[in-house]
């Protein structure tokens, strides 16, 4: 399943430092902010208080950065019926502490049912190719709206880079 079909026009965002700092808890890390943020777009309005543990659980064992800015938090949640995918840009990058030391400001999160790990692994695959195409992360970083990120992340629009092979 490409990566459009898993993202739907609502868990596209833009977000700067008072969006992610909006309704958190006092004192919460910056990075478990995000992760709050991708589980509320991934929730579809449902809660979003077990994705959001979810995220935070797997984040704590290991990071989940690609490196060059790019992190990818996901989880296994049960009940899921199929893969869902959010795409945050960071107007502030966030350490994720990743392995080459870079902040990360491209954040593209991802539920995969719980019984599902072969989907899990063949995601986390497919956008790591995407993501490793330095043309493709440029004009994600240059995109001047939330509108203009959904054409990219679907491949449509003149702007459309493919997959790096």
């Amino acid at each position: 399943m490409p990566l459009h079909d898993l993202l739907s026009h609502a868990r596209v965002a833009i977000l700067d430092g008072h969006a992610i700092e909006t309704g958190a808890p006092e004192g919460a890390p910056v990075l478990a902010r995000v992760l709050d943020a991708a589980a509320w777009l991934l929730a579809d309005g449902t809660d979003s208080a077990p994705i959001a543990r979810a995220l935070r659980d797997r984040e704590s064992r290991a990071s989940t950065a690609l490196g060059e800015g790019v992190a990818v938090p996901h989880a296994r949640i049960d009940g899921l019926d199929e893969c869902r995918a959010a795409f945050i840009r960071l107007q502030h990058p966030v350490d994720f502490e990743a392995a080459d030391g870079k902040p990360v400001d491209l954040v593209l999160a991802l539920l995969v049912p719980e019984h599902d790990v072969n989907a899990q692994l063949q995601r986390l695959a497919e956008i790591a190719d995407r993501f490793a195409n330095p043309d493709y992360r440029a004009a994600l970083r240059k995109a001047r709206d939330a509108g203009h990120l959904r054409q990219l992340l679907s491949g449509s629009g003149p702007d459309f880079l493919p997959c790096a092979a």
